[in-house]
């Protein structure tokens, strides 16, 4: 199988500790080879972050066409706006798992979807498109998440949880496990703070915080 250069929309920190992981993945067997930054910030075009280029994304596909896209951009609004971008100018998707995170057969992962070291997933778990699990998460069994949700480092996803489209869960929350009946369901745009512990099910755009979680804002 020969090596896959891929590129990551977003010149942030989040953008560096992917680059970080597929160094990882490169060491292990050799799938990717991370090659450069894309950023829509003109300001950056042609400096370089930890030794590696930073381009347009128009240039970035003038010189790799063939290289595949991954996201480092956190927020799942923007995530989505810039990689259907990168979609709409030929660039295809890459979907990186670091080697030190576990996972059964029977998980399904969408493209473009990054799964960072120290995660467990266990069984029957449908990921999105884009999705993204930060450090040292844990989800349980038949748990699903829409397109560009996001768990930051240290959340725990309990069984018989859905998640909707760009959820995003703050560092250290932990969300309790519905049931094969009645599943705990987060809609579309739900965000959960950082330590929260959801109990219930939530409404598309709810911002709850806290233990339990309570909704602050919609």
């Amino acid at each position: 199988m020969s090596t896959i250069n891929v590129l990551i929309y977003g010149g942030g920190g989040f953008s560096r500790e992917v680059a970080w992981l597929l160094q990882s993945i490169e060491d292990a067997n050799k799938k990717y080879r991370f090659i450069g930054f894309i950023d829509d910030n003109t300001h950056l075009h042609g400096k370089l972050s930890n030794n590696y280029p930073i381009m347009s994304l128009e240039r970035a596909y003038a010189q790799h066409p063939d290289a595949q896209i991954v996201s480092g951009i956190g927020n799942p609004k923007i995530r989505q706006h810039t990689i259907q971008k990168a979609l709409n100018i030929g660039f295809r998707l890459a979907t990186p798992i670091h080697p030190r995170a576990e996972m059964s057969q029977w998980i399904d992962v969408g493209a473009g979807t990054v799964i960072c070291a120290g995660n467990i997933l266990t069984t029957n778990i449908q990921l999105g498109k884009c999705v993204q699990i930060n450090l040292d998460c844990t989800i349980g069994h038949d748990v699903v998440m829409g397109d560009y949700t996001t768990l930051a480092p240290g959340v725990h996803i309990s069984g018989w949880v859905h998640m909707g489209q760009r959820v995003y869960i703050g560092t250290g929350a932990t969300v309790i496990n519905g049931t094969r009946e009645k599943p705990l369901i987060l809609e579309d745009d739900v965000v959960i703070g950082a330590g929260a512990c959801v109990v219930k099910s939530l409404p598309s755009g709810v911002t709850a915080v806290g233990i339990p979680a309570k909704p602050i804002s919609k």
